[in-house]
């Protein structure tokens, strides 16, 4: 008898938690972005730093080893290379400044501006996340995701 209120117990118990788990596992994660204000002024970081531009050389050079080792048609690597578009990639540069305030946007905006070597220092090509994401996203370029 005993025993027998022990399992009815446990099984109880554990069908209380299942469903808790499985809530758990299913539940959406929101990236972090930031203010459209903040936005306002990352894409003005972006423009100092000639960010854009590193973004699409990346693209270019990735299509082209890939091009090459895959023996591509002219077609077919310049349908792929018209594909590149920063707007696909932005939204990874707002997520790595979405933890900054204004203000240490506004003094990176003007460090940018005022000091051109700071730019060889871009801090979005020293960004380990970053940088992660562009292989991505270059790489999903080059497998034809973006094509039109």
């Amino acid at each position: 008898m005993k025993n027998l209120k022990i399992s009815s117990l446990l099984v109880l118990l554990l069908f209380v938690f299942i469903p808790t788990i499985c809530i758990s596992q299913t539940t959406v994660k929101t990236v972090p972005m930031p203010t459209q204000q903040n936005k306002i002024i990352i894409d003005k970081i972006v423009e100092a730093a000639h960010y854009k531009n590193y973004v699409v050389d990346f693209c270019l050079e990735t299509i082209n080893e890939a091009a090459q080792k895959e023996k591509w048609n002219d077609q077919k690597t310049v349908e792929i290379t018209e594909s590149i578009n920063y707007k696909n990639f932005r939204d990874a540069v707002y997520n790595m400044f979405a933890f900054y305030n204004e203000i240490e946007l506004e003094t990176l905006l003007n460090t940018y501006k005022q000091d051109t070597a700071y730019r060889t220092t871009n801090v979005m090509i020293a960004n380990d996340a970053l940088a992660y994401n562009l292989e991505i996203f270059a790489n999903d370029i080059v497998r034809g995701k973006y094509k039109k």
